[in-house]
């Protein structure tokens, strides 16, 4: 039996979560820690998404796409700034994304840990080049 080549991709990698219903982000928290991730947040208001965006160390961000009725798009600015991948969860999919936004990875709400785990490998190894 060989290894998976993806196994060791999220192993140790910081994550900044951010998402406002209590339980997708356990449920996100959970399978990062399945995947030996290290969780930064969660965050679920947009003034602390924020500031953890500029200020946290982290190699990735799962941004949901409306925290407590504010859209995200200022936190994924900052983190594009920082030029960190990220990932949108959302519900709408792929077409709720503003531009320039577009061309990020999407989970779409209800995601499977084997959707999640897929998307943050390759936004990883995207952002590695």
């Amino acid at each position: 039996m060989t290894a998976d080549p993806n196994d060791d991709v999220l192993t140790g990698v910081r994550v900044l979560v951010v998402e406002d219903e209590a339980a997708i982000s356990m449920l996100l928290e959970d399978m990062l820690l399945d995947f030996g991730c290290a969780v930064v947040g969660p965050a679920a208001r947009l003034s602390t998404a924020l500031e953890m965006a500029s200020q946290e160390t982290f190699e990735i961000a799962i941004l949901d796409v409306n925290v407590a009725g504010e859209p995200i798009y200022p936190v994924a600015e900052a983190i594009v700034q920082r030029d960190l991948p990220l990932v949108f969860s959302t519900g709408y999919g792929g077409a709720g994304i503003r531009e320039p936004f577009r061309d990020r990875p999407v989970v779409q709400k209800p995601f499977s840990q084997a959707d999640l785990k897929r998307t943050l490998i390759g936004a990883i190894r995207a952002a590695r080049g």
